[in-house]
């Protein structure tokens, strides 16, 4: 059971990516946000949608609160789409990964020039 839990999470995350990169017309969706992850409950009620939005924390705020009120349409449109018999609510959460990642690289990249210019 987990491995089709784990296959339909991975055909939602790119279908709901594709369904707000194409379909969502938001003002207060910036152009730089991302799907990371979707994880779907065993039962296929709820799925929680873990998104990256590059900006500043308003930007991030606008972002949920936007995908929060286009929840339904998104969820219709991933249901059209991949045919499931029930298609889970959608649960948006912000996922910082990213941007902690990029922040760690360059903490890395300045720590090795540093101790090049040494």
């Amino acid at each position: 059971m987990g491995d089709r839990t784990s296959r339909i999470s991975e055909e939602m995350r790119k279908e709901i990516s594709s369904v707000i990169m194409t379909e969502l017309k938001d003002p207060r969706l910036p152009k730089l946000i991302s799907v990371v992850a979707v994880n779907v409950t065993k039962d296929l009620r709820y799925a929680k949608v873990y998104i990256s939005v590059l900006g500043n924390e308003e930007d991030k705020k606008n972002a949920k609160e936007g995908l929060r009120s286009a929840a339904g349409f998104i969820r219709r449109e991933v249901g059209h789409r991949m045919q499931i018999r029930y298609t889970p609510e959608l649960q948006f959460e912000i996922d910082d990964s990213i941007e902690h990642g990029v922040y760690m690289s360059k903490l890395i990249n300045e720590t090795i020039k540093s101790e090049n210019d040494e």
